[in-house]
């Protein structure tokens, strides 16, 4: 009998599988590390074909675990921007995957900038002009990797999001579709029309034969034929920021969802129209479901679990993350200490992409407790950062709802409260990707009407936090934040 939903999830830093219930449960999950490659400072890259066999191998262990003749669907969530380039006719990766992280292409950006293309490119897509988008990267592929031109210039060329290369090698082929999610975050669609934009690929210098057809993230979305030895459909799929907001219920305007994993991303649900925001925030697209299209205000923190990940293995101050919510307990202040881990520059609402990250206000009583508790409320004040933003842009959600490896912290999930003034809420399953992409499969395969009639039987709260401090000493945490940041940018505190 199918009675389970296979999700991949494939992220930045691993890969995963999970099998869930129709009632949410998580019946088998598998997961696997990717391998990050940083060729130059600002440049990080992946292996695409690394991607693909540990994705599959994840889902091919779950399959086996819960039997592949249980499985009713397929849905997918991915992490968004990064471009593979591959063979149409083989399949294979014709080079390095680039990844969302990288600055490569932010001179190309800048360059874009002064000839006065930013208003033009936000009024069509929402997004503003940085190296984070894939635009720039698919350009910079073709113009400077010999394969992947050789491929261009025989027509054999694809370029997308991960989730267009999993598809095509999910479906051997049959399948060269994104989903509206994805494609909304590559400067190349147009975001009130759902399509891929002549005047934005010219623009960019990307051909319209290189990228896939942009699909709904619901219904039937093509068949996967190599799992567990039979064609099972695949019926949903969307961006992991997307999915989260889909797997956090964001269902009403003005709901808002930040999760925390190698980045940060908020986002919140604007109702049917395209957004537009005046303070440096993304307009996006929520999903794009049969009968319903919702669109969403993103802020995007570029630095979040990745930051702890170097407290452990660059500085070698912990030995598993887990270590990090004693060590900020075992110190009532960070002693002045104020970190921006803008290793990758800083996104919302700054978009500075040449700015690196700095610890400041270090003293002689600074010790490695300090150092680690100072990391973790670089995530409650960059998230304060952007929920700053989305109020000056007429949204101000009475309660904030957290997911991601990260909010497992107990002490995170309460500074968060404490640093943005705000309750905030976690749910049961914190790696609510996996399970927004579940909900869009069910909904896709029938199993259930709607989303809220997925989420109202797949998604429980766990628990709820309050905020503690003060509002007068939440504001000079505030004021010590944006004097760290003006440091890095040059603007006045």
């Amino acid at each position: 009998m199918s009675q389970h939903i296979l999700v991949i999830d494939e992220g930045t830093t691993s890969t995963r599988a999970v099998a869930f219930t129709p009632e949410g449960r998580i019946a088998g999950e598998a997961n696997a590390p990717l391998t990050q490659g940083f060729p130059r400072s600002g440049w990080v890259e992946h292996d695409a074909a690394e991607i693909w066999e540990r994705s599959l191998a994840c889902a091919q262990e779950v399959a086996g675990a819960v039997g592949a003749d249980s499985i009713a669907a397929l849905g997918l969530t991915n992490q968004r921007e990064t471009v593979v380039f591959w063979d149409r006719e083989t399949g294979e990766p014709l080079s390095p995957a680039i990844v969302w992280q990288d600055r490569r292409t932010a001179e190309r950006c800048a360059a874009l900038k002064g000839a006065g293309c930013e208003p033009f490119v936000q009024a069509r897509t929402g997004l503003l002009l940085d190296p984070y988008f894939s635009a720039t990267k698919i350009a910079w592929g073709a113009d400077n990797w010999p394969e992947v031109r050789r491929a261009a210039d025989k027509d054999r060329l694809a370029a997308g999001t991960v989730d267009a290369y999993l598809r095509y090698r999910l479906s051997r082929g049959e399948t060269f579709e994104t989903d509206a999610t994805n494609a909304a975050r590559t400067l190349l669609m147009d975001l009130a029309g759902l399509h891929w934009s002549d005047d934005l690929c010219d623009l960019f210098d990307v051909s319209r034969g290189w990228i896939p057809f942009i699909g709904k993230n619901a219904g039937h979305l093509g068949d996967c034929v190599v799992i567990g030895g039979r064609t099972i459909p695949m019926t949903g799929a969307a961006g992991d920021q997307q999915a989260a907001a889909i797997g956090q219920a964001c269902f009403s305007p003005g709901a808002v969802k930040s999760t925390y994993g190698t980045g940060a991303f908020l986002i919140a649900n604007a109702g049917a129209e395209p957004p537009s925001s005046e303070h440096r925030l993304l307009a996006t697209l929520g999903w794009d479901v049969p009968g319903e299209s919702v669109y969403a205000l993103e802020g995007s923190i570029f630095v979040a679990g990745s930051a702890v990940q170097w407290l452990r293995d660059q500085l070698g101050l912990i030995a598993a993350a887990a270590e990090t919510e004693a060590l900020a307990r075992s110190v009532e202040t960070t002693e002045g200490a104020m970190f921006v881990p803008a290793f990758a520059g800083l996104g919302a609402p700054y978009w500075e992409p040449d700015v690196r990250g700095a610890i400041t206000g270090l003293s002689g009583a600074t010790g490695k407790a300090h150092i680690v508790r100072a990391c973790l409320e670089a995530m409650g004040n960059q998230t304060a950062d952007v929920l700053e933003a989305m109020a000056a842009d007429g949204v101000e959600p009475g309660v904030l709802k957290i997911d991601g490896g990260m909010v497992a912290n107990d002490w995170l999930c309460q500074d968060l409260a404490d640093a943005c003034g705000v309750e905030v809420e976690r749910p049961e399953i914190i790696e609510t990707t996996a399970l927004g992409a579940a909900m869009l499969a069910a909904v896709g395969a029938g199993l259930y009407a709607s989303l809220e009639e997925a989420a109202a039987a797949m998604r429980r709260v766990d628990r709820r936090f309050e905020p503690r401090i003060s509002a007068d000493r939440r504001g000079e945490r505030r004021q010590s934040w944006r004097r760290a940041i003006s440091v890095l940018t040059g603007a006045a505190a």
